[in-house]
């Protein structure tokens, strides 16, 4: 990251997040005010990083990239947000740090600021912000003119009348998934237990996907804002596995059509941590039924 200053007085312009790495102080020749002087303060690059958020507290980013290795990203008001989408990359737009939503796909360019990270760039397709805003917010959609909405967690049906642009890109779009249902469980405080009717509508959930070709299933775990970041990060994780473990040995969903599961913590609350009420429904785990957008309607008449 490089900053640069003309004229007799050199600003320095640079957000240090956690502890500063360095300091430094900048002299310049007052014999000759009308000389112009340029200063550039270089910071370290960091490493370029793709992978999905898998959490956020505050002004801090974790990534998972492929490989599944975790790394943490600090934001500040430096931080270029910026989503790309339309034909040929067209379409790009600069968006809030809000927008970095748990499950978004983004590539980090990153810069080194003593022992922290520090995203100076963070880019995604738009598709990937709207598929991450269904997840958080529980929404099921469907893409078919004639489909009808079915079950206790379905909500909405929706045609997707983009069917030249998705004809376009059918095989660009691999990693993109279509939301086809979405089932919440619930939990009591503190526990990763399944109630007798969390395991009720988890085989029901199964079922409901095994009839739909080519889906997998997406387990998310979440906790209430009660306690600390590190024993609800883990408690969403044992949630989230306790799930994963009856969906495949109770209710006979493939191990290979399950997509890494993941804890969220406390993030994207559903309702109101203030109250008893708004808590209880943020103890959940969501079990999303995909299908990648490039497999779509295949084998439909």
């Amino acid at each position: 990251m490089k900053v640069h200053s003309k004229g007799t007085k050199a600003m320095l312009a640079m957000s240090i997040v956690a502890a500063p790495a360095w300091s430094g102080a900048v002299a310049q020749d007052q014999t000759a005010p009308s000389e112009e002087v340029l200063t550039t303060v270089v910071g370290v690059e960091g490493p370029k990083i793709e992978g999905i958020i898998a959490a956020r507290n505050e002004d801090r980013l974790q990534i998972t990239t492929a490989g599944g290795t975790t790394t943490t990203v600090a934001v500040n008001d430096e931080t270029r947000v910026r989503g790309t989408g339309g034909f040929l990359g067209l379409g790009r737009k600069s968006l809030g740090i809000d927008a970095l939503l748990n499950g978004l796909p983004v590539t980090v360019e990153t810069w080194q600021s003593g022992a922290t990270l520090v995203a100076s760039d963070i880019r995604f397709k738009n598709d990937d912000l709207k598929t991450a805003a269904m997840i958080r917010n529980g929404t099921a959609q469907r893409f078919a003119a004639n489909e009808q909405a079915i079950g206790e967690n379905k909500v909405g049906v929706k045609e997707n009348a983009r069917a030249a642009e998705a004809l376009r890109g059918r095989l660009g779009d691999i990693d993109q998934y279509n939301i086809k249902g979405v089932t919440n469980v619930y939990f009591a405080s503190g526990r990763y237990q399944l109630s007798g009717k969390a395991r009720e509508k988890l085989c029901a959930a199964a079922a409901e996907a095994d009839a739909i070709e080519n889906s997998l299933l997406l387990v998310v775990g979440y906790t209430d804002s009660t306690g600390s970041y590190e024993v609800n990060q883990r408690l969403s994780e044992q949630r989230a596995g306790r799930v994963v473990n009856y969906l495949q040995q109770e209710c006979s969903w493939k191990p290979f059509r399950m997509l890494t599961p993941t804890g969220m913590a406390a993030s994207d609350p559903t309702a109101d941590n203030s109250t008893a009420a708004g808590r209880s429904e943020n103890r959940r785990v969501s079990v999303n039924i995909l299908v990648s957008k490039a497999l779509d309607g295949f084998g439909d008449s």
